[in-house]
């Protein structure tokens, strides 16, 4: 490890030991990583309380259970605290040949301009990265360090593969828990946001994407996170197509709001098409009874490519061997069990895939040229509102018009559906005030 390795992180006794050369004229402070408090356990590294039985290892260590991913943090530790050096200012190469809409620069000019927290809401599809580019610009010019955090693997790879091509003479790290690369100090970090408990107030701009997603959402611990990795005046940046209500009730004290309704090629969120399959759970595996389906996959595949949302793996695994028996088209499958999973989402980026059958695991961040979408078993407890709205949004994202299209195959018209269905018909109404208050520019 070099000295700069250190640099604005949260790291425990273990992970310094025999490396204490390294960072002799680094400035930091030493706290307990865990400390008994009224008959519980507090952990410093996440915040989190535990009671004494429930955090007990033996007569004398106890350790936390919250953050145990990341290694565990017990009361036979320490954790030390590196101070972010200030850097100095510099030339940044930005390479992004694209150009925003009027009401994109207008979002991105009050981001990069403006200090304190902020929250993006922004439709699936409007160019929210591309709205960052110019906070991100600003921030390295100072010599500042600059994250972004999701809580999905799939986003930040993405992520990243934006990034570098932007920002090509940045040192872009990429962390998430199945790296394998030992981690290395650089200008820019892109993460998972339980990857931030390692950093201490290290970054000058943190953008947290997706914070409505699980597990960031209604987790203590992750915003703990957030708050401690952000320098203390520095500026956070929340993304998100569908803010649940506890975000935007936040939002209105204590940050700047900026909503974007239209999608940066002018076009509105393709709006669902519902349709009624009753026990569809059982029809989709029967080889004549799942013929509703094969018709609908059929015409789709005429314009587009076709992603097939499953409620479970189990059911997408055996979808996927009967399509397989049943359609003369390329088929394939992926899921959290999935270790090609990324190899096989570039191979559909590059259109090699005729029907791509995949579960929430790709309900966000991901983007893929001629696709319509179908959601089997929409009604299913799995799909909130949140998520079909995001799954809608798959639809339309990249290139010109070719006419793709929503279906939601349902038996029992949930409240999730109708309310995903509202609020995108609500957005498109936004959506249209916004196009023609662009035409008036």
């Amino acid at each position: 490890m070099q000295v700069e390795d250190f640099h604005g992180r949260r790291l425990l006794s273990r992970d310094v030991d025999g490396n204490e050369h390294h960072f002799t004229e680094s400035k930091y402070k030493v706290v307990d990583a865990v400390t008994l408090k009224r008959k519980q356990v507090y952990c410093n590294r996440c915040s989190q309380r535990t009671p004494l039985q429930e955090a007990k290892i033996n007569e004398s260590c106890y350790y936390c259970p919250h953050c145990l991913l990341l290694g565990r943090c017990d009361t036979l530790q320490q954790l030390y605290l590196f101070e972010q050096p200030k850097g100095q200012e510099r030339r940044v190469k930005y390479c992004w040949e694209g150009q925003l809409t009027v009401l994109q620069q207008r979002i991105s000019s009050e981001l990069s301009e403006q200090s304190g927290q902020h929250l993006v809401w922004a439709v699936t599809g409007s160019g929210k990265t591309e709205m960052l580019y110019e906070s991100i610009r600003k921030t390295l010019e100072k010599g500042n360090r600059v994250a972004i955090a999701s809580p999905r693997i799939d986003v930040c790879q993405e992520l990243y593969l934006r990034l570098v091509n932007v920002f090509p003479e940045e040192t872009i790290g990429l962390l998430h828990g199945k790296a394998k690369e030992p981690y290395r100090y650089s200008s820019v970090v892109i993460c998972t946001t339980h990857q931030l408990y390692r950093f201490y107030q290290a970054f000058a701009l943190l953008v947290v994407d997706e914070v409505d997603a699980f597990p960031f959402v209604g987790d203590q611990g992750l915003n703990y996170a957030v708050r401690t990795a952000l320098q203390p005046s520095g500026k956070l940046i929340y993304l998100s197509a569908t803010p649940d209500d506890r975000l935007l009730k936040k939002s209105r004290t204590t940050m700047a709001i900026h909503q974007l309704a239209l999608r940066f090629h002018q076009r509105l969120l393709p709006e669902p098409s519902l349709l009624f399959w009753n026990k569809w759970a059982s029809r989709c595996l029967h080889p004549r009874k799942n013929r509703p389906l094969r018709r609908l996959i059929h015409e789709l595949i005429k314009e587009n490519h076709v992603l097939l949302f499953c409620p479970s793996i189990q059911l997408m695994e055996q979808l996927e061997n009967q399509l397989k028996n049943q359609l003369s088209c390329r088929i394939v499958s992926a899921s959290s069990r999935d270790e090609r999973r990324s190899q096989k989402v570039q191979s559909m980026r590059e259109q090699q895939y005729d029907l791509f059958l995949t579960t929430m695991i790709l309900e966000r961040g991901v983007t893929f040229e001629r696709i319509s979408v179908i959601v089997l078993g929409a009604d299913h407890p799995v799909f909130s509102k949140s998520s079909l709205v995001q799954i809608a949004g798959r639809a339309d994202r990249k290139g010109g018009f070719t006419n793709s299209k929503v279906y939601f195959l349902y038996e029992e018209k949930t409240l999730a559906i109708a309310k995903a269905c509202k609020e995108i018909k609500q957005m498109n109404r936004k959506g249209k005030a916004q196009r023609d208050e662009m035409r008036l520019l």
